[in-house]
């Protein structure tokens, strides 16, 4: 009797238990959905290159404070009680900080500081309350703490500086959050794959939403005349391009990497793969977005530098990064992808040259075309990874 119930108990551990996202957890994202859609406002207001390098340092103080609650989430494996509690709660510090970001360099620097430290100490508090009967866990929890605690300190003091000090503040906050991370190492760390991965898919469809509003933002403002209809077209085709470079393959055969990998590894690819690599991922599809907004608004003009830096090295870097994201799962880079970045940075300065409307058709040109090659020429793998 006693030999059969050890046998069930190990069955059980070695069958990972499905943890579905939660309607708790597609709530709390909306207040993120937002907060993007707050940073390509922020590009957009006044698009200059030292606005562009605020926008991503902005764009990475949001992703971690969102990948902190995925992990959160992914431990408590529930939307009841505390956890419920603390998460609608977090949502209003949340909301704050995307309020202000247009002016979270300016004016609102210190209630951006301000918000963001509580939205990081509501996760501390969170993540104690899941770690009350797991020493382990509370290890941990300190470990980050040692960084998340004055990386969000520092963002507040730069709220009450001015000039190069809260310059100077952020880059210190952005250097000890994601350093930190790296550093204190996954000791003690676990995740369940299955609920990890979904998250982060739902977050890049969050983003290339972002991009098709960008898009009607762009359109509903001017007059439908064939060219707002055919940049529109466009930067749709662009976006679909985009959804498929990621969703036909890519993020199939990395979940199935997750899953397969021990536990002391599944951790460091969760970290390494989803909470750093998507980060460009992100970066690109809201970059992007700023540029075709731009782009339909003056769609026989040329464009500025920053804006055609956007809408053709907003699709390089996601390209870079799902080159990156397949080189950390399998092993090797996707060249194809590579080259096609490449092709979009050397178009970058001569989209300054061209009507933008055509420097849009040429970024849609490549990107379809670099989808259209892989079906063909890794018909046989994708059939396989899809239906095999």
């Amino acid at each position: 009797m006693l030999e059969q119930a050890e046998r069930t108990e190990a069955l059980e551990r070695a069958v990972e238990v499905e943890q579905e996202v939660t309607a708790l957890e597609l709530f709390f994202d909306l207040v993120f959905v937002f907060a993007i859609t707050q940073v390509t406002r922020f590009l957009s207001h006044d698009p200059t290159w030292t606005r562009l390098v605020e926008a991503m340092a902005i764009l990475m103080v949001l992703w971690f404070s969102w990948s902190a609650y995925v992990w959160l989430q992914n431990r408590a494996a529930t939307d009841e009680g505390a956890i419920r509690f603390v998460l609608l709660v977090a949502m209003g510090p949340v909301l704050v900080a995307s309020l202000a970001v247009p002016n979270a360099f300016g004016k609102d620097a210190l209630l951006f500081g301000v918000a963001f430290f509580l939205v990081r100490a509501l996760h501390l508090v969170a993540y104690m309350v899941v770690a009350r009967d797991d020493p382990a866990l509370r290890g941990v929890i300190l470990r980050l703490s040692r960084t998340i605690v004055p990386a969000s300190a520092l963002l507040v003091v730069a709220g009450a500086v001015p000039g190069t000090g809260r310059a100077l503040c952020w880059i210190a906050a952005l250097a000890i959050d994601y350093g930190g991370l790296f550093l204190s190492g996954t000791t003690d760390w676990s995740v369940a794959p299955s609920h990890f991965v979904e998250r982060h898919r739902l977050i890049v469809i969050i983003a290339l939403g972002e991009s098709i509003v960008a898009l009607g933002a762009g359109a509903s403002s001017l007059a439908l005349g064939a060219g707002v209809i055919t940049g529109a077209l466009l930067g749709i085709a662009v976006a679909a391009a985009l959804w498929w470079a990621y969703f036909d393959v890519v993020a199939i055969v990395a979940e199935r990497r997750l899953r397969a990998a021990p536990r002391e590894q599944q951790v460091r690819i969760a970290r390494d793969s989803y909470t750093y690599l998507h980060l460009p991922m992100i970066a690109g599809i809201v970059v992007f977005a700023f540029g075709v907004k731009v782009t339909l608004g003056h769609a026989h003009a040329h464009l500025a530098g920053v804006a055609a830096t956007a809408l053709c090295g907003g699709v390089a870097l996601y390209l870079l990064a799902l080159s990156a994201f397949k080189r950390r799962n399998v092993g090797s880079f996707n060249y194809p992808r590579l080259v096609a970045a490449g092709v979009l940075a050397v178009l970058a300065p001569v989209a300054t040259t061209l009507p933008a409307l055509v420097s849009l058709a040429l970024v849609t040109t490549t990107t379809c075309a670099l989808i259209g090659y892989e079906v063909v020429r890794y018909a046989e793998a994708r059939q396989r990874i899809r239906h095999g």
